[in-house]
């Protein structure tokens, strides 16, 4: 006789880790099967800053997008301004981190621009833009990988030109660069 269950038979429960419970919400289940607790601010900001330094406005973005049932933006700003009191959040700090990492694909422009936008205030990017070097030698050594060559004719001269303004660098920068300034150390082959 073929196997069957019959309607009175009692039923075995399939719960898997993505059922919803009683509520309706999906259990969170921690280590070793036991619910987890629900992640504070303070928690999820140095989960943040645990991976790189943030400037104190893109964090508070990072928080005020991820605030669970409870939580206010007065919140997150009590928890920024304990973080900052304590050493672990840091504007300065995060401009030098992002232009260390930068300076050597973008201009001091861009960098700034970038800076700005995350609330570094005026005289910390100018501090940070003069630890990143000069930016004629950044732009020329960018531009030696890109081209290696002085621009033939005009189109390739308006392709440069525009290469390194997107880049963020200045026009003075941008103009000796692609006059030749600087560029006497190239080998004629590259005059071709």
């Amino acid at each position: 006789m073929p196997f069957s269950l019959s309607q009175d038979a009692p039923q075995a429960s399939c719960a898997g880790p993505g059922d919803l419970s009683e509520s309706g919400e999906q259990p969170r289940a921690g280590r070793r099967g036991r619910q987890a607790r629900p992640r504070t601010i303070m928690m999820r900001a140095v989960d943040y800053l645990s991976r790189r330094e943030h400037s104190r406005l893109e964090l508070r973005r990072k928080l005020l997008g991820g605030l669970s049932e409870g939580e206010t933006p007065d919140d997150v700003d009590a928890v920024l301004d304990d973080l900052q009191r304590r050493g672990y959040l840091d504007n300065a700090r995060y401009a030098q981190s992002r232009v260390r990492s930068r300076a050597a694909r973008y201009g001091n422009r861009r960098l700034a621009g970038e800076l700005a936008m995350m609330g570094v205030e005026r005289e910390t990017i100018a501090e940070s833009l003069g630890e990143a070097g000069d930016e004629y030698e950044r732009a020329r050594a960018l531009w030696l990988r890109r081209f290696g060559r002085r621009p033939a004719d005009r189109r390739e001269r308006d392709r440069q030109v525009r290469f390194l303004a997107a880049r963020g660098f200045g026009f003075d920068v941008i103009g000796r660069l692609v006059s030749g300034e600087g560029l006497e150390d190239l080998s004629e082959s590259f005059d071709e």
